[in-house]
């Protein structure tokens, strides 16, 4: 398999895309904030799939549709898993069916090892440590879910380690290796515990935004993995412009 490390750069809608890696089956990009991955069904905005079936049209029949509760089917070329509108970082896109079968089952069997960096509100008790609590929908609102006790429907384990990397006035700057892959699990997570992530306006809507951030302050750093070819691969997205001017200034 040929393959190539690259770091180039498209605009779409206003959004700035790198792409991080790309080789004969797999597609990395670094996603911007304020950018959907696939369509909801509700909005009309673009989305990440419009930007891969404009740059990458040989993808669009990868993958698996979607079908909403409202009986509509969204295509997801290429999409193996997502990362929540707000939040930047990395993300994998296949090129290849055979290629999303295999990506597909190494999410499926925990098999990736997923690394975020995030801001969250107060200094944590300790330096790491493991969040492990089942997650259920939200009593309270339909867009949440929920990682408290009496917790609606089914609940599913759920699993995140963390470790402080920096601490400063009113905020702790960490990393967070969730083991599971649950919908917005490390968001669900620090909110059960009291530490909510910063800027984050679904489940910290009350708290006063800070470091400079409009959006919430999560960022998907790193993805390692092994290849079909048995080839260990570690990806990282670099800091937007938000994440590296909070990090110059925290805790100085």
């Amino acid at each position: 398999m040929g393959s190539t490390f690259i770091y180039s750069e498209t605009v779409t809608a206003n959004k700035s895309i790198q792409v991080v890696y790309e080789d004969d089956e797999i597609l990395a990009i670094n996603k911007p904030a304020g950018l959907t991955v696939h369509a909801d069904g509700r909005t009309k905005e673009m989305t990440l799939v419009d930007w891969i079936i404009k740059n990458y049209p040989d993808i669009k029949g990868v993958g698996e549709p979607l079908t909403l509760s409202s009986g509509e089917v969204v295509d997801r070329p290429g999409i193996v898993h997502r990362i929540d509108r707000d939040t930047t970082g990395l993300l994998i896109i296949a090129k290849t069916q055979k290629s999303f079968v295999y990506l597909k089952s190494l999410f499926h069997d925990r098999k990736i090892r997923k690394e975020y960096h995030a801001f969250v509100y107060g200094s944590l008790p300790k330096d790491f440590g493991t969040i492990d609590r089942p997650i259920g929908r939200s009593r309270t609102d339909f867009r949440k879910w929920s990682a408290e006790p009496k917790s609606r429907g089914e609940l599913r384990e759920a699993e995140t380690y963390y470790e402080v990397l920096k601490r400063g006035e009113g905020a702790t700057f960490i990393k967070a290796l969730p083991k599971t892959g649950r919908t917005h699990q490390i968001r669900v997570h620090f909110k059960a515990i009291s530490h909510p992530i910063v800027a984050d306006g679904l489940y910290a809507p009350k708290r006063e935004k800070i470091l400079g951030f409009e959006r919430t302050a999560l960022h998907a750093f790193s993805l390692e993995f092994a290849t079909s070819q048995g080839r260990i691969l570690i990806l990282n997205a670099p800091y937007p412009e938000d994440f590296s001017k909070a990090i110059e200034t925290f805790g100085n």
